[in-house]
Formats: structure tokens, sequence, C-alpha cells
């Protein structure tokens, strides 16, 4: 039986005959077709691996180089594409007004005006501040104040259905400006009443894009053809394609994305998977999120992602340190960001908790942004003057007006000096040069409709990778020291945990263990509810959580080597493992002694390159480890977390766990 040129053998119907030459093919199936993909993709970029390798070759040769690469080009590249529409005229374009302060200020006390923005547009949203505070205002004879505040857009929308019970009235936001219109509909549905029901105002827009280290995007041509999102998770699901590229050292393709929980390009991920399963970016609607099949070609999809994070400067974080010590290929071969992240890490901006930002010497291999090529979502960055019933009048004409600034002349160069493109789809052009943007490129796709946001929220419970995690709680003696007059450190960890088990769902694994030192010298309790699937242990998770008692000392060292040992017995590829640590204290064994610092580090390293156990680490109370805790989870590509202020641990835990 003979193959055409994509390489499916021809099916011929035993129900039919033939007439003349030509036989009856039957469609390939779901299964064949990426089959299909796959096999044309490892031939392109075996191709263009040849390619790139000659052209080397005969750079070395002399002037004779040029003509061959012609050659090549002429030969293996595809037609030129047709050529883009010329840009709209200027006259179509939006004429920002100027800004139109005050003559003077107006008198004090002034407005207060809280600005609250997600942590991606923090620092635009942060810069229109200080440009609005830097001339005179007057709103209703009273001077203005902007003071901005961030918040994960997901933990936004919901501290908004709940009213900010925890806030004060005084610091509760008068101007909510998330990076997507998605999580004003997410509020919305959710009833969050704060939030208008008008149109809401964009103040600028950043693309997602996918984001690889440039040496990656250039081995696969991507930089120069870029792909579809098919393709993307196809390679993101193809264990060899680097071997086959001739870079077997970058190890499998690790694609990372943030939760479409809390941030918005996780969300942008989730679109353009269910796109992909569907068959078009734009044409998603509710009920083909419901559809079986494409819920199914989206866990496949899934299985692809290492782990989950909040926020993009989770992952370029951990990519920064991994290019310090070798390759940023070592953590992550793509990342699903927005291009504004893009230009931060090229400038060498880093940040490992979204708000304490770095600045170093930029990176030896930059992201090259892809624009892929059946389109991507744009975040428009909206703003809306919250209607609740902490905004008061004066409040609520300075948002107002806040709004405006942003949208004038001044405002808008703002948000182009900040990395973002402006209303006309502008870009500064340092950024643009930095970050290596294309000023307009094709396929730009809005995000979907509300009950489209809607459907992919709740389904990605049901169709993200499944989690095999294990609780591993410090219970030395310190646990008993009070941080409240009611609560303990222990009793408080006790009432986190049990919180964010409600994150995990049916098949996901999740067990618990603790670990303090007896005289003896035994590590105690040890394992006290077994890594099962959560659906029917979750009854005997919280007995075992609930009689945790403190005991002795602090063997964190043997603690962490033991059980990230054992879960690498049953590593997975088809789950995110890790253990999650929570400790107050040093390690401390004064009864016997245990393995040290060099060597458990040591040996999460040898289980990282096999079989990766993530080990993320949160470091509890003053009095905790912070660099020791620090250095587990870098050796293991997982993120530390800090909740060294005690009171904050339920929220520091439920970040957490939107890594799973």
């Amino acid at each position: 039986m003979t193959e055409p040129d994509g390489g499916a053998p021809v099916r011929r119907s035993t129900a039919q005959p033939f007439f003349g030459d030509a036989p009856i093919v039957a469609p390939p199936s779901a299964t064949e077709q990426r089959r299909l993909r796959r096999r044309a993709r490892r031939k392109r970029i075996l191709l263009w691996t040849s390619i790139v390798g000659i052209v080397a070759l005969v750079a070395a040769i002399g002037a004779v180089s040029s003509l061959i690469v012609r050659s090549l080009a002429d030969d293996e590249q595809p037609a030129a594409p047709a050529e883009e529409p010329p840009a709209a005229p200027e006259a179509e374009k939006i004429v920002f007004p100027e800004d139109a302060p005050a003559a003077s200020a107006g008198t004090q006390p002034c407005i207060p005006l809280t600005v609250l923005s997600s942590f991606e547009n923090a620092e635009m949203v942060a810069n229109l501040a200080a440009g609005y505070n830097a001339e005179p205002r007057s709103i209703n004879g009273s001077c203005v104040v902007v003071t901005p505040m961030r918040e994960k857009s997901g933990v936004a929308a919901d501290a908004l259905v709940a009213g900010f019970p925890d806030t004060a009235p005084e610091q509760r936001p008068s101007v909510w400006l998330p990076d997507a219109r998605t999580w004003l509909s997410l509020a919305q549905a959710k009833g969050a009443a704060a939030v208008p029901a008008s149109d809401p105002t964009s103040v600028g827009t950043s693309s997602i894009v996918l984001a690889m280290p440039t040496p990656l995007a250039e081995t696969i041509g991507w930089d120069w053809e870029p792909p579809t999102w098919d393709e993307v998770f196809d390679a993101a699901g193809d264990a060899t394609l680097w071997a086959d590229a001739g870079h077997a050292e970058w190890g499998a393709f690790k694609l990372g994305k943030t939760s479409p929980l809390v941030a918005t390009s996780g969300e942008a991920a989730m679109f353009a998977s269910f796109g992909a399963a569907h068959g078009a970016l734009d044409a998603l609607t509710a009920q083909s999120i419901a559809d079986p099949a494409v819920a199914e070609e989206v866990r496949r999809h899934e299985l692809a992602t290492s782990h989950y994070m909040a926020t993009p400067e989770h992952f370029l974080w951990h990519a920064r340190q991994a290019e310090q010590s070798g390759s940023a290929a070592d953590f992550l071969s793509a990342v699903i960001v927005d291009e504004k992240s893009v230009w931060d890490y090229n400038r060498g901006i880093t940040s490992r908790d979204g708000v304490t930002r770095t600045t170093v010497e930029p990176p030896a291999e930059k992201l090259t942004p892809i624009y892929p090529a059946d389109g991507f979502f744009v975040a428009d960055n909206p703003a809306v003057v919250l209607t609740g019933e902490w905004v008061d009048a004066g409040e609520s004409a300075a948002g107002a007006d806040f709004v405006r600034f942003a949208g004038t002349r001044q405002g808008q160069e703002i948000v182009r000096d900040s990395g973002y493109r402006d209303l006309n789809g502008d870009l500064d052009a340092g950024v643009k040069a930095v970050a290596n943007l294309t000023a307009e490129p094709a396929g730009a796709l809005p995000f979907p409709a509300d009950d489209v946001v809607a459907a992919v929220n709740d389904s990605f419970p049901e169709v993200r990778k499944r989690a095999q995690v294990l609780f591993l709680v410090d219970v030395s003696g310190s646990m008993d020291e009070p941080i409240s007059a009611s609560e303990t450190k222990l009793s408080a960890a006790k009432d986190a945990i049990a919180m964010a088990l409600d994150h995990f769902t049916a098949g996901d694994r999740v067990g618990l263990a603790a670990f303090g030192q007896a005289a003896d010298g035994a590590l105690v309790p040890g394992e006290v509810s077994p890594v099962a699937d959560i659906a029917g242990t979750r009854e005997n998770f919280l007995g075992a959580l609930g009689g945790l008692q403190s005991v002795g000392d602090t063997p964190l060292y043997q603690a962490v080597d033991t059980f990230a040992a054992q879960q690498a017995q049953s590593w997975s590829a088809d789950r995110i493992t890790a253990v999650v640590v929570l400790s107050d204290g040093r390690n401390d064994t004064p009864n016997a002694p245990t393995i040290g610092a060099e060597q458990m580090l040591a040996n999460l390293g040898h289980l990282h390159h096999g079989t990766p156990v993530l080990v993320f680490t949160l470091a509890y109370g003053a009095d905790a480890d912070v660099a020791t805790l620090q250095s587990i989870s870098s050796a293991t590509g997982a993120h530390y977390y800090d909740a060294t202020d005690p009171t904050k641990l339920r929220a520091v835990l439920g970040d957490l766990v939107t890594s799973f």
C-alpha cells in the first residue's frame, strides 16, 4: 500500500468499488491528523536544522556563502506572504486630546483615590498615577491623590464579589484596572455589584504571545515561520523534539503557563487551547467548550504543561536563574506571556514575587516573541470606576477624571513608555527594539464573549493537568507559638491547608506528612495520610491534619530528602508531581545528625533531571530559614513563597496551590 506525501496510508472502502484509478479515501481520524501534523512538523524541523548547519558551514568558506544561502532560501523557504495592507492613514487614528489639569490644586484634605491594578500592568498604572499626581487637580473643589495598589486579577475579582471584607473602607479601591475585560465579566457573573455593567474604557493593549529563548526559536525556525497553536501544543507533547533537532541537552519541550484562575496570560492560553481543539480561535462558543471531544483534546494539550504559576514574573524569574547557571532552556522552552513581560525580561528586569523588581544585566539568551499564525489574543487593560458603597461622590468623580487622563496625549505617552501599545496600537520605538516586537502583527483577536469566558473558567478544574502533591508540615515545638489570642502557628497552618485542599478535585492525588525529631532521633510522625485520589480520601486527610501535634526538633533536610525521593518513585509525566514544604524554623537535629544541606540539594538536583519532583517551599514565621527554603525550591524548578508574616498564610498558600 502506498502513501501520499503527507504519509497517511490510502484506505480503500470495503463498501465501494474503484472507478478508474481513483480509490475512495476515508478521511483521517483525529488521531491520524495529529500524527500527520507531528510528522510534518518533524520534517520541517529537521529540514530547518539542516539549512542552519549548511549556512554556518558555507559562511566559514567565504564569499560563496551568500550565493548558497540565497539558493537555499529560494528552494526551501515558502513563498513570501502577501504584502500586509498599508497601515490606516493617520486621519483614521485617534487624535489624543491634551490633558486639562486645574489652574491650581483644590483644597485639602485631598480626595484619596485608590486604583487597583493587576500584577502584570501594575507598573503602567503606577506611572499613570504619578503622571496624574504631578499636575494640579481639583474635583468638586478638592485636590486628589491617586494611590496604586495591585492584586492578581482572579484574586481581585473574588475580593470584589465579597466586597473587600478584609480591607478597611478607606483603603478599598475606587477604580479597577485589570489587564483584560474578562475579569470584569467574571466578577459580574459571580455577583460583584460594585463592578458597573457599562462598557469599560481601555487605556492600552498588550498582545499575549508565545515567548521562547531565542536559540530555541531559531533552532526550529519559529522566529521565521510562526507556528499555529495546534503546532505549539503538539510540539510541547513531543518528548524528543529537541533531541531530533540536535539539542538533546535541552531535554523535553517545557511549556510554561500561568493559572487561568488568576492571570490573563493563563486565560489566553486556555482560549488558544480550546480554539485549537475546536478548529478556530475566533469561533469559540460556550457549546464548543462543552463538546467532550474538544475537552479531551484540551486535556491532551495540558499534559505538556510543566506546572502552572500565578504570574508571568514567576516563570521569567526562574528562567533567568536557569540562564545564569547554564541555559534558560533548563527551565523552559516556551512560555505564554504578554508583550510587556518580554520587554521586562530582555532588559534585565525580573521579580520573584511580582512586587519586588530586580534589575541586572540583560540576559544573554533573550526572549523572542512569537505571534502564532492562527491568531493571538490581546489584553485590553480596561478601567472602570467602581460603584461600591465605600466609593463616595468625590471618589467617583476623581476616578472618572483619572480614567480621562489615561486617554490623553500625556497619558498615552505614559502607556507607551511603560511597555504597552497605545489606543492606536503604536509602540514606543525603544520598547519595540528591546522586546523584538512586531509593529503590526497579523491575527490579533479580542478576548471571547462573556459566556465563553465563563465556560472556560468553569472547565479548567476538569481539563487541567492532574496533580500528585504531598503536603509536608513542620511540627517541631516552635509551631506551638501563638500568633493571636486564639491561634498558634500550628492551628493556623491546619486551617490554611484545609482551605487549600478545596483547590483539588477528583483525579488529584494528595497526601499529608509531617516532621519533627523525637528524642531517639527518629523522624516523626512521617506520613499520616497516604498520597491518593482526593475524591476518596478527603475525610481521611482532614482527620490526619486535625490530629497533628507538635513534637521535638526540626529535621528539615532529612524530611525534604526522604519525601522528595518517595514522590519520585511514583513520578509520572502526566501529573504535576510536587511536595509542598511548610516550615517555621531552621534544620535543628541535636538528638541525631541527619543528611546535610549540600547532599540534600545534590539529591534534589539528581531527581530533577530524571523524575522531576517540584518542591515548593513556604517560609512560615519570622524565624524560618528563608535562604535554605529558597535554595530547595530553586534546585527543583519550583517556587518559594513567603509567609514570614504568619497572618498571611492563608493567602500565600492559596496562591501556591494555583501551581496545580
